[in-house]
């Protein structure tokens, strides 16, 4: 997000779900929060997937800090699975169904 390679929605949708998320945590007796939090990372899995395939610059392009910027993105793309399990845990362990 900090070298301006992404679009602002990508900074919009990620910090919202980070937003979302910390509502989740605050409230603990919610269920709304964590389907939101759940669907929200979903969300993102998809938009992040197509940020970094539209928006990767060709290789004469590619700084070292586009290259880590582009590192981190796909890192945080690879631990949002992770992420997704365990809201849905935590979902299972609220009384969702």
């Amino acid at each position: 997000c900090m070298n301006h390679m992404f679009p602002a929605s990508y900074a919009w949708g990620n910090f919202s779900v980070l937003a979302v998320g910390i509502w989740a945590i605050v409230q603990r007796d919610s269920i709304d929060a964590i389907v939101m939090l759940l669907a929200g990372l979903l969300l993102t899995v998809l938009t992040d997937i197509i940020h970094v395939s539209v928006f990767y610059p060709p290789n004469s392009y590619l700084t070292d800090e586009k290259r880590f910027s582009i590192g981190m993105a796909i890192f945080s793309l690879l631990l949002k699975p992770l992420s997704c399990y365990l809201v849905y845990r935590m979902y299972r362990e609220r009384g969702g169904e």
